[in-house]
């Protein structure tokens, strides 16, 4: 009898199974410290690539950590806002993806841990996004040799220093690559219902709770520095948006293309079928994971070239 050969269907449906299942391997944790551990424990379950090399930086008093893979140019970098719904999340955690995402862009990496709420409420990442983007400026990296990259909030995080930088007339990075990114802090996005019961990382109120540590009261969360799904889009640079159909958050990434398109930014969306918020994170056991980091250092080329 002929053996059954494997589809790219079902291998990729049974990879994101195994992390659904690693995810879900000790009881969701509750408070901050602990979902910062664990978030750390999950992204850090493959270590970085032997040939990397990493470095510690202070970016005028922001921690970061610079990479760079063989073979990459120095004078490109991707600059990195890890996820993690701005509360937790880290350097560690982010660490293979934002290695591997250098190596498929063949540029250096500066990965960025800014502040977290609730100790650290808005505006303190931002403040932190704009420093370590200054610290870049002075080091003779000029603006248009610069990639931002972002998961989740640190994606939220990219777009809004985009808009910041566009306020006060500097110029702007080459592009921005966005993973799940977490663009509307109303959260009146549909998919936050209709994909609730198959998504195993984020919930609306699970959201809710991570809006309510971030925002400080009397701040409205139609803000555009909050959710930059509301900002005025025209003039942005080019922009890549990767998310899952299995996440709650597919409406914040397709209505954030839409909003893009009108306004005339050169956009890319990317649905990846059966994948999970963040999924890239995990790219060392899941081919779909590195087929976006090879999209996504694609586009980062082509835009820098």
């Amino acid at each position: 009898m002929e053996e059954h050969a494997v589809t790219d269907h079902e291998r990729a449906l049974k990879e994101i199974d195994a992390i659904r299942k690693l995810l879900s391997s000790k009881p969701r944790p509750v408070g901050w410290l602990e979902r910062r551990e664990r978030l750390d424990e999950v992204g850090a379950v493959w270590p970085v690539a032997d040939d990397i090399e990493c470095e510690s930086v202070d970016c005028d008093g922001v921690r970061g950590e610079l990479s760079i893979a063989p073979g990459s140019e120095t004078d490109r970098v991707l600059l990195y806002f890890h996820g993690g719904g701005y509360c937790s999340g880290s350097i560690k955690s982010h660490r293979r993806l934002v290695t591997e995402a250098g190596r498929a862009a063949r540029m250096r990496t500066l990965a960025i841990d800014y502040r977290r709420a609730p100790e650290h409420p808005f505006p303190a990442q931002h403040e932190d996004a704009i420093t370590a983007w200054h610290f870049l400026r002075r080091q003779g990296i000029a603006a248009e040799r610069i990639a931002l990259g972002g998961d989740s909030a640190g994606g939220n995080l990219a777009l809004s220093l985009i808009n910041r930088l566009r306020a006060v007339g500097e110029p702007l990075p080459s592009c921005a690559w966005l993973i799940s990114p977490w663009t509307d802090l109303t959260m009146s996005g549909s998919t936050l219902s209709s994909k609730d019961a198959i998504d195993p990382i984020i919930h609306k109120t699970y959201l809710d709770e991570l809006a309510d540590a971030y925002v400080p009261a009397g701040i409205k969360r139609l803000e555009p520095q909050i959710s930059p799904l509301f900002a005025e889009l025209r003039g942005f640079p080019p922009l890549l948006i990767q998310v899952g159909s299995a996440e709650t958050l597919l409406s914040d990434a397709t209505r954030l293309a839409e909003a893009a398109g009108v306004a005339d930014v050169d956009v890319r969306l990317e649905i990846w079928p059966h994948m999970i918020h963040a999924w890239p994170v995990w790219n060392a056991a899941l081919d779909d994971g590195r087929r976006a980091l090879s999209a996504a250092g694609a586009f980062m080329r082509d835009v820098l070239r």
